[in-house]
């Protein structure tokens, strides 16, 4: 995982390869995986520079699906230049604005912003999905399985984790045998990965984050965005938003239950992830998301369609050892 923000070694020969010789290379940010980001600064001209180092990251993903969204009209960043073997790419810069940190400071635009970014998916959903690997049973699964794989042990409690992958496969054909169509799912498309740009194009709304796209249903991405593991969505905003979406896009009415079990299921995967984070990598301040997490999870699991799932947590996870089970680990 990230360990500091200092440029690597071959960057300097990498940007002047790339006509940006003698640029500034500064820090912009490091995530949950092994990439980082850099700005680079020569004049008025500025880019990102991302480092994905091999054999840990592979930026090809990346450089597929940005040329793919690209071509379909979507505000991905332009590829600059690229050396696969160093992990080096320099794309677009989008600048700063990011929605979170705008609503943030200008709350009354909630709505308005949200609007757009559903849009943006109607327009995604009417197009055939990329050349992508499929959202498939044993990726839910295995995502699904991070709970019992990483948050159990963490809180001291032995489950049922082979119950636990029955009660999946007994919800999880309702999204599998779904009338919505097989659309290119972004994974990862929330208020910290969507970034305001200047423009008409794709609602003024800049991509992110999105190497680990799949071909799966259209509920996940509008779970992803709606509920958001790092800001609380208001429900009211939440049930606004997902009107607006069948405005847009028509949904079949399997619709809220696919997005009530997607809900569930991202949802105990990101508390599986966010576990792991703390006790593999080193970072605790993934744990202060926890209560947010278990509160979504908790209101996808009222859902009918869920009631295999919910029977499980309720014979498994104890109340106690759900929101605050971890809070003394969470860095004041």
């Amino acid at each position: 995982m990230v360990t500091d923000m200092i440029p690597p070694a071959t960057a300097p020969a990498f940007l002047a390869d790339a006509g940006w010789d003698g640029a500034a290379i500064v820090p912009l940010a490091g995530d949950a995986s092994f990439r980082r980001y850099f700005r680079v600064l020569d004049g008025g001209r500025r880019a990102v520079l991302m480092d994905a180092p091999p054999p840990h990251e592979d930026p090809r993903p990346f450089i597929a699906i940005a040329e793919h969204l690209l071509a379909d009209g979507f505000a991905a960043p332009r590829i600059l230049a690229r050396d696969l073997t160093q992990g080096l790419v320099l794309i677009e810069d989008f600048g700063d604005l990011r929605v979170k940190e705008h609503l943030d400071e200008a709350p009354d635009a909630e709505l308005a912003v949200y609007a757009r970014a559903i849009d943006l998916l109607g327009d995604l959903h009417t197009l055939p999905a990329a050349d992508v690997p499929p959202y498939d049973r044993a990726v839910y699964q295995r995502e699904a399985g991070l709970l019992t794989e990483w948050y159990c042990p963490a809180i001291g409690i032995d489950v049922d984790a082979d119950g636990y992958a029955r009660a999946w496969d007994a919800v999880l054909p309702i999204v599998e045998q779904s009338a919505s169509p097989t659309v290119t799912v972004l994974r990862d498309y929330h208020a910290e990965n969507i970034m305001l740009i200047d423009g008409p194009a794709s609602h003024g709304l800049g991509l992110l984050d999105f190497q680990d796209a799949l071909a799966g249903h259209p509920a996940y991405d509008l779970v992803s965005l709606l509920q958001d593991a790092r800001r609380d969505v208001p429900i009211d905003v939440e049930a606004a938003m997902l009107a607006h979406y069948k405005t847009v896009a028509n949904p079949p009415a399997d619709f809220d239950a696919a997005y009530a079990v997607l809900g569930a299921q991202r949802n105990a995967k990101i508390i599986g992830i966010f576990t792991r984070l703390w006790k593999r990598d080193g970072k605790p301040r993934y744990l202060s998301y926890l209560p947010r997490m278990w509160s979504l999870l908790e209101r996808d699991l009222q859902h009918p369609a869920l009631a295999p799932v919910a029977n499980w947590f309720a014979a498994n996870i104890p109340a106690d050892k759900r929101h605050a089970a971890l809070e003394e680990h969470i860095p004041a």
